[in-house]
Formats: C-alpha cells, sequence, structure tokens
C-alpha cells in the first residue's frame, strides 16, 4: 500500500516531519538484517545519585567544536547544499565521533542522497549513542516505514513518544498515523492522527490524511468537518479541494461542491484533479 500523505503544495510544512529531527541546532531504506536492536532503558538512579542535566557549559571543548560544525551542516543541509553539508559533518565527526547528533543529520543527508545502507547506519549509530534520544528515534522510524517495515517502525515511534521531554510529539503522531493507514491498522491511525491534530491543529497534512481516511470509512460529517477547515484557509490545495468535493457529493450538498468545484478551476485549473471533475470521475 502507498503512503497514504499528500505533500503537493505542502512541501514546507513535510519537511517539517522532520523539522527538530537534530534537537537543538533545527528544527526514511532496507538491508537484509532487521532494525538495531532496542538498548534497553538505563536503571533509575536515586535522585541524590544522578548527575545534572548536561548543558552547553559543561561540554568538552571538542564537543562545542564538533557543534560549531554540526551548525554549519545544518544550515547548508536546509539550503540543499547536501553535498557541503555532507563534508562540514564529516569534520565535525572527525572532531567527536560520539556525537550522536551528527549522526542523525548524517542519516537525513544519505536519505536524502538515496542511499538507504547509510542511513540506516547512521540512525542506528545516533540511537546506540544516545537511546533515548527523540528525534532520531523519530527519524529511523519513518525511515523503517517508508520500507514497509511497520512493526518496527512503530516501536521506535512509541520510544519517541514514551520521551516526556519530547517537543515534537504532533510530528510523530502524524508520522505514525501514516504508517499505520499504510499498514491497513486504520483504527490505529484514526487514532493517531487525531491525537496529532489535537496538538497541532494547523497542520493540513494531518487533517488531509484524517479527513481521507474518515471518508473512506464513511464517516462523513466528521470527514467533512477536517476538509472543510483546510479548504476554507489559504492551505488549501488541488487535493484537499477534490478530496472536499467528493465529501460534498456524498453528503448531497450540491452548491459548496459547485463552490469548491470553481475554486478548483480557478486555482488549480491544469490539475489532475480539475480533469477527474471534469469526467466526473469521482471514484478513481
Amino acid at each position: 500500500m502507498r503512503m497514504a500523505t499528500t505533500i503537493r503544495g505542502w512541501m514546507p510544512l513535510w519537511a517539517g516531519m522532520f523539522a527538530g529531527c537534530l534537537g537543538a541546532l533545527s528544527g526514511c531504506t532496507t538491508t537484509t538484517t532487521g532494525p538495531a536492536p532496542m538498548t534497553p532503558a538505563p536503571r533509575i538512579q536515586p535522585v541524590e545519585n544522578r548527575p545534572d542535566l548536561m548543558t552547553e557549559s559543561d561540554e568538552p571543548e571538542a564537543r562545542k567544536r564538533a557543534r560549531v560544525r554540526l551548525q554549519l551542516a545544518v544550515g547548508y543541509f536546509e539550503q540543499g547544499q547536501t553535498t557541503v553539508a555532507l563534508d562540514e559533518l564529516k569534520q565535525s565527526l572527525n572532531i567527536d565521533p560520539s556525537f550522536s547528533e551528527a549522526y542523525n543529520l548524517r542519516g537525513l543527508i544519505y536519505m536524502r542522497l538515496n542511499d538507504p545502507r547509510l542511513a540506516e547506519d547512521s540512525f542506528q549509530r545516533a540511537i546506540s549513542l544516545n537511546p533515548r534520544e527523540a528525534n532520531g528515534l523519530h527519524n529511523y522510524g519513518w525511515l523503517l516505514c517508508t520500507q514497509g517495515r511497520y512493526a518496527d517502525a512503530d516501536q521506535l515511534f512509541n520510544q519517541a513518544l514514551a520521551n516526556p521531554t519530547y517537543g515534537g510529539r504532533a510530528k510523530t503522531f502524524m508520522a505514525q498515523g501514516l504508517c499505520q493507514q499504510s499498514a491497513g491498522r486504520l483504527a490505529d491511525a484514526e487514532r493517531s492522527l487525531a491525537r496529532s491534530y489535537e496538538l497541532d491543529a494547523g497542520n493540513p497534512i494531518t487533517g488531509f490524511n484524517l479527513a481521507s481516511l474518515l471518508f473512506q470509512r464513511g464517516e462523513l460529517v466528521r470527514a467533512q468537518f477536517y476538509i472543510r477547515r483546510i479548504n476554507n484557509s489559504e492551505l488549501a490545495n488541488a487535493e484537499s479541494l477534490w478530496l472536499g468535493i467528493k465529501v460534498e457529493r456524498q453528503m448531497q450538498n450540491d452548491e459548496a461542491m459547485r463552490q469548491l468545484a470553481e475554486q478548483l478551476r480557478k486555482r488549480f485549473g491544469q490539475s489532475k484533479e480539475m480533469a477527474s471533475y471534469e469526467r466526473r470521475a469521482f471514484n478513481e
């Protein structure tokens, strides 16, 4: 089953699935072996014996120099200068080979370069160095999901979500929901997407896929709620308008359907969705 997401017109938001993937710095592959074994959670120490959380002032000099190089690599990566980013990243890892955030970016770079073996190796290294780093768990989970390794991906998403300090929960619930939908676990997908929507109602990718799932299940009133919120905003695109048309048609709201069709014609007249509407191909 293909991935359920839609990205046309929402590319910056789709990229936001990986925003924050490098923790404080910013913001999926196949092999013949399974994913890296999950590192067991460390035994909880008594409060009085636990070390303080490491902050910037605690970092060794090598880590500080490696972080500067990593920050440069992130900037180049975000500008699409992937080869330059990789060069800066190599220098960061030469300075500090134990820098988990650098391996996380390395995985994203090799994903972009379509090198699944090195991408997976990178995420496995990042997680082995910092098993509770939620952004790395999220990225590795998405990588496995795109390769159809759904159960392993689900485990990684759950590990990321179990981190109480993780700030990217909406992103990970969305990715988990899309993965569950591709795996045919529709009830689980609905729950995950709904949870993501609760945390970030402004993300049209979440709203669209939730509406699409509900439409497929015949829950038209709920589907209408989510797709209308997108189509009544500046985030509407050809795909969302087309889904809205199909929802309104099923609900026999002819006037609403015609209004959406007029928007589709004016704004996306050359789109495949417009061609489908003109053919009345509502069930393709």
